[in-house]
């Protein structure tokens, strides 16, 4: 693993320097390796916020991105930045720069022997997957009013449920387009085998974005998903966020996290024809 992955921060927020210029060649090809597998493999799966994301930060341009570079584009747009950081941070902390439009980004990349998985993220999956979706608005707004649901959520110990909420929708949320379903979740869009698990693959429910019922359900950290939560637009997972009242849901939600990963409710409704969809185009039928 990079040299990277064993630096720390002295820091209050966590936050160290990129310090660029001390990535190896092989690290530097080891993310334009992961760059073009994944562009391949998204050109049909991922929705357009992502692809639009991509090219409009040029993630491409080659070797590992340069915040220095990429922050001013990413400010112009939405009004984001990103800060380095040498690993995961304490929830707080994660809350407070997301508040203010800081997306915290693992400072190291994984080794050509982890291409396909590595236990905590990286600089690849936390920029190729992530920051090209803070180029959107509605969804860059949507992250900020998450890190201050955060802050806020602290004090009620309710953090197992807004965790639930980040991982089925920043992570691994579907969105349904004219075109069928689409990836905009990070987990999904950085790896490989879920690009496609998660559209094609007829195991797993894919069920439609209901808020609460969302913060109840449980998740694996070490599997493919067995459900994904599938929203029909940014906007709805916006106002979901800042429309709700989250003093009584967080009183419903005491109970803590009730279903399990794979649980299909009466209630829910179930989407069937995704996968379906984006195999009939592919395959020109």
């Amino acid at each position: 693993m990079s040299a990277n992955a064993h630096r720390i921060s002295d820091r209050a927020d966590f936050t160290i320097e990129q310090n660029w210029r001390d990535y190896s060649d092989d690290e530097h090809v080891v993310w334009d390796l992961l760059y073009r597998r994944q562009v391949g493999l998204l050109a049909d799966r991922a929705d357009r916020a992502m692809l639009d994301g991509l090219k409009a930060l040029d993630l491409g341009r080659g070797g590992i991105p340069d915040f220095d570079k990429i922050n001013p584009e990413l400010m112009k747009l939405t009004g984001w930045t990103v800060v380095a950081v040498p690993s995961l941070v304490p929830d707080e902390v994660f809350f407070e720069h997301l508040a203010n439009r800081r997306f915290p980004a693992g400072a190291f990349i994984r080794t050509r022997a982890q291409l396909d998985y590595v236990q905590e993220p990286d600089i690849f999956h936390d920029v190729f997957g992530h920051v090209p979706m803070l180029t959107n608005p509605v969804f860059a707004n949507y992250m900020q009013a998450y890190g201050e649901g955060g802050l806020r959520a602290v004090k009620f110990g309710r953090l197992k449920n807004l965790a639930a909420l980040y991982w089925y929708t920043v992570e691994f949320g579907l969105i349904e387009t004219p075109q069928g379903l689409r990836i905009y979740g990070a987990g999904i869009s950085s790896s490989a085998d879920e690009s496609k698990f998660a559209l094609e693959d007829a195991s797993p429910n894919r069920i439609r974005f209901e808020l609460e019922r969302v913060m109840r359900t449980d998740y694996r950290i070490d599997d493919f998903q067995e459900t994904y939560f599938v929203i029909r637009s940014y906007d709805e997972l916006f106002r979901a966020t800042v429309d709700t009242d989250f003093a009584p849901l967080y009183e419903r939600l005491a109970d803590g996290v009730r279903h399990s990963p794979g649980a299909v409710l009466p209630s829910d409704t179930v989407i069937q024809q995704g996968s379906q969809a984006w195999a009939r185009r592919k395959s020109g039928g």
